[in-house]
């Protein structure tokens, strides 16, 4: 995909245009010579400073994902168990396209734990094993989970299958009218097995014939069964099987052999057997290959399936292993039966997600997707198949295949391939087409902020401006416009707004591209230390990132930038951090984390550390990857015992979590044992008598040794605990003590005590001054509007909406005061306008309640499915005010 330049003229790109090591000269003083002859011009930043077109993500998108949802609440209350699987994994491309991981996940735990079929809790089970994959220490510590090998654990696939093959014997009166021979001799070379004729002719119907009917072979003692491929010692187990209807100890090769002789008599019973007896014995990946070809060629779905667990078990591994990609990517209809049963679309959808993950250009990838579509059988999963593809051949530069794709994705119902077709329109030279293309769509249907940012692509000046700026108003969460906005303006030499433009979506939304974007302008600007900040937080996010589309390593940068900045003691990064952390610097403080790890200080509690404040900034990935690194250097048992605590709870295992932070307390009182204690006690616990104990375990671990930024929290969460039982003059010492160390949050929890204490002037008070002091504000705006009258909590929701879109409750609050103000048809459109980009419970509650006030009742139900889609069972509140870990 080609860059689009903010003055829309193709200029080389960066390193065509500028050396690396040119522009940021090691030897200091001469890079402000070097990058001052090339801010001169517009032109030679533009060169430096590049926005990537929007890519076409391979999700579905529909035009109204809430009516989507509420389909499927609605067929799920009714629908055959077979069918559960594949609506909630439908559930799970909406939600996907939204962006909503953590309701990403709830879906595919529902396919899981609702499955069907062992195939089905096969795939699931992988899939949310492959969602959660970390490292090899995390892998381990999740294996030890009773609960976790329940979800990730390998299954007993052969007590999955029940035995359905009849065990009734053949007829056994020989058809010639002379009595039957009792024995037979089955000649396999040199060699005669002797057999019970009427226990082998009870084996199958050819058999019975055999032995018992007209054939020749009935009145025969011995029969030459050398050309049957079946070996003597092979017979003699099937004439044991015959007798005694099981399988000892059989080798593997002998297995497989009766397995096919099985086979060719239509002896069933023994074909399970032998079925079952290979599924056992699968336990690495070499077997599973070597075996998976006999399952499918015999048809052995025991097998099949027992293989094919072994393979989910090791994804993403498993698929540079060119042998296991040839199995899956040239399977036919029926031979993904016999590997998958009824739920070969569910396989290839993750197949091709984790492929895609790998490589979107890969040629697994393209194989996988074609499979999906040829397993696809209804039209929404055509739909998505056949888009999936389009993307996949569109970033392949197959442009006319895309193009039958993205076609066939549309008439089947798929709005945002459209997309897709008018990219390609622009890269075949038809912009106007595109152009007008995207404009019928925004004509035809209630709009949404990706027609906007795509049709801006092909139009200029103040057109293109204008749709990306409504392109934000109806989805804030997309980037390219803030990333378009901030490039121009710095063409325009125009710095502050550049960077004001970049700050909004990173206020709210810490995206790679958009740090990458702020650094050049940081460099253009010859500001290194901001610059020197933003690339240690990308390499924070994403150790391996490649800046400038993929051609220098982020390190590089970080390394070539660090010449150009002042070096900091110990002393100072500790400086550093209490300064920014205590102003609610997240990115700041994710910076000097990363220096002082250089540095090599204590690596396992600042990695704890990047943990937490990741978290803040919703980076759950990246922060799982920073406690497992805190754990591979914890210092001590019982240092190393908490980390593991923070793991299983984050990754939802709270009782499990708990269990890890008393094994540390046992070993050794600390101050972070203590405090995991109190948080996921606190967590599990519905009863509030479970306080006292709480406030005793954040007590212990005051007495403890720490630093004052984790003392600051615990005073925090213990004044949080104070105030749900009522004891206000506790709470207010603990918040004040936690300002006294510069906990600068702590400014929260004290203004809601003056509330409580109904003095609400003192509280607007208190929350002003965390404003002031808080860089990450938003926050703090929307508590502060529950302390002051209307006009200023309309200021101030209005100034939370600007800081950060996502967050609902002012959305909520408008709707209401306008519903007060009998303007319902703008209340609701109030909430319609976050319920486009924002899958939430409240406002689909709230928009269903004011549907049902205006009399529609169809939208109503619409809503309170689609909530119920969001979340089916109520949620758990412990107390009033959630203890928080983090910083």
């Amino acid at each position: 995909m080609r860059a689009f330049s903010p003055s829309d003229s193709g200029k080389e790109s960066l390193l065509n245009a500028t050396n690396p090591q040119s522009w940021l000269q090691v030897e200091r003083g001469k890079l402000s010579k070097v990058s001052s002859s090339y801010s001169t011009t517009s032109s030679s930043i533009e060169s430096f400073i590049k926005v990537p077109e929007p890519p076409i993500v391979p999700f579905f998108k529909p035009i109204d994902y809430v009516e989507i949802l509420a389909q499927i609440h609605e067929e799920l209350e009714s629908c055959s168990l077979q069918e559960r699987s594949n609506l909630y994994l439908l559930q799970f491309q909406i939600f996907r396209g939204l962006g909503e991981t953590k309701l990403m996940r709830r879906s595919l735990r529902s396919a899981w734990q609702k499955a069907g079929t062992v195939h089905e809790r096969l795939v699931f089970g992988a899939w949310l094993k492959y969602a959660k994959q970390g490292g090899e220490l995390m892998a381990n510590l999740l294996a030890t989970c009773d609960k976790c090998a329940r979800e990730f654990g390998p299954i007993d696939v052969v007590s999955q299958f029940p035995i359905e093959v009849n065990g009734t014997s053949q007829e056994t009166v020989a058809m010639n009218g002379e009595k039957s021979l009792k024995k037979v001799y089955f000649r396999i070379g040199d060699e005669k097995i002797v057999c019970d004729r009427q226990k082998m002719a009870s084996l199958s119907a050819p058999f019975h014939a055999m032995l018992n009917g007209y054939f020749n072979e009935s009145l025969c003692e011995e029969i030459d069964l050398s050309e049957n491929n079946i070996s003597a010692s092979g017979m003699r187990t099937i004439g044991e099987f015959s007798v005694t209807g099981s399988l000892s100890d059989v080798p593997p090769d002998l297995l497989l052999e009766m397995l096919v002789f099985a086979n060719k008599f239509c002896c069933e019973r023994l074909k399970d057997a032998c079925d079952r007896k290979l599924a056992s014995l699968v336990c690495t990946k070499e077997d599973a290959v070597e075996l998976m070809e006999y399952a499918i060629e015999e048809n052995s779905p025991v097998l099949a399936a027992s293989c094919l667990q072994v393979f989910l078990h090791e994804l993403p591994d498993c698929l540079s292993d060119e042998r296991v990609v040839e199995i899956f990517s040239h399977a036919d209809r029926q031979q993904r039966w016999i590997m998958a049963g009824p739920t070969s679309f569910s396989l290839y959808c993750l197949l091709s997600e984790v492929a895609m993950n790998l490589d979107p250009r890969s040629g697994k990838s393209v194989c996988f997707l074609e499979q999906l579509i040829e397993s696809a059988e209804t039209d929404r999963q055509r739909l998505l198949a056949f888009h999936q593809l389009g993307c996949v051949r569109l970033l392949r530069k197959e442009y006319d295949e895309a193009e039958s794709l993205f076609e066939t994705a549309v008439s089947l119902g798929h709005v945002y391939s459209i997309a897709g077709l008018a990219r390609l329109g622009y890269i075949k030279g038809s912009k106007l087409w595109s152009y007008e293309k995207l404009s019928t769509v925004i004509s035809s249907v209630n709009p949404l902020g990706w027609m906007y940012q795509e049709r801006s692509l092909y139009c200029e000046g103040d057109k293109r401006w204008e749709d990306l700026e409504k392109a934000t108003e109806l989805d804030p969460t997309l980037t390219y416009p803030y990333m378009y906005r901030a490039a121009s303006l710095m063409m325009k030499h125009n710095v502050q707004a550049a960077l004001g433009e970049i700050n909004r979506v990173l206020g709210f939304k810490l995206a790679l591209e958009c740090l990458e974007l702020r650094f050049c302008l940081y460099l253009a600007n010859e500001d290194y230390k901001a610059a020197m900040c933003d690339v240690q937080v990308i390499l924070t996010l994403s150790p391996d990132y490649r800046m400038f589309e993929g051609r220098v390593a982020a390190s590089q940068l970080c390394t070539l930038v660090r010449e150009h900045v002042d070096n900091w003691t110990t002393a100072d990064c500790w400086m550093q951090l209490y300064d920014r952390w205590s102003s609610v610097d997240d990115i700041g403080s994710l910076s000097v984390i990363y220096q002082m790890l250089e540095s090599g200080e204590a690596k396992s509690v600042l990695y704890f550390r990047q943990s937490l404040l990741l978290l803040r900034l919703n980076c759950p990935e990246a922060a799982m990857r920073s406690l497992e690194l805190a754990c591979q250097h914890a210092s001590s048992e019982h240092e190393r015992l908490v980390y593991e605590g923070w793991i299983l709870y984050d990754t939802g295992h709270c009782e499990e979590g708990l269990r890890k932070a008393e094994e540390s307390i046992r070993t050794k009182r600390s101050f972070e044992a203590f405090f995991l204690k109190a948080y996921a006690l606190a967590d599990s616990s519905m009863d509030l008598s479970c306080s006292s104990t709480v406030i005793s375990l954040l007590e212990n671990a005051l007495k403890c040794p720490s630093d004052n930024l984790r003392k600051g929290q615990a005073l925090n969460n213990l004044g949080s605990v104070f105030v749900d039982c009522a004891k206000l003059d506790l709470a207010a010492d603990c918040y004040i003590n936690a300002l006294k160390i510069r906990h600068t949050r702590a400014h929260q929890g004290l203004a809601r005590v003056h509330f409580l204490r109904n003095d609400k002037a003192a509280a607007y008070e208190e929350m002003t001054k965390l404003i002031e002091k808080a860089k990450n504000n938003a926050s703090a705006y929307e508590k502060r509007s529950e302390y002051c009258d209307r006009d200023l909590t309309k200021a101030d929701l209005e100034m939370v909406t600007r800081l950060d879109p996502l967050r609902v409750y002012p959305y909520r609050y408008r709707a209401a005061v306008l519903m007060d103000s009998y303007k319902e048809k703008e209340a609701i459109a109030e909430l319609s306008r976050a319920i486009a980009f924002k899958a939430d419970l409240h406002l689909l509650h709230l928009r269903a309640a004011f549907n049902e006030h205006v009399g529609d009742v169809l939208g109503a139900l619409r809503d309170c499915r689609a909530a119920l889609s969001i979340r089916p069972k109520p949620s758990r509140n412990v107390g009033t005010t959630q203890p928080c870990k983090q910083p």
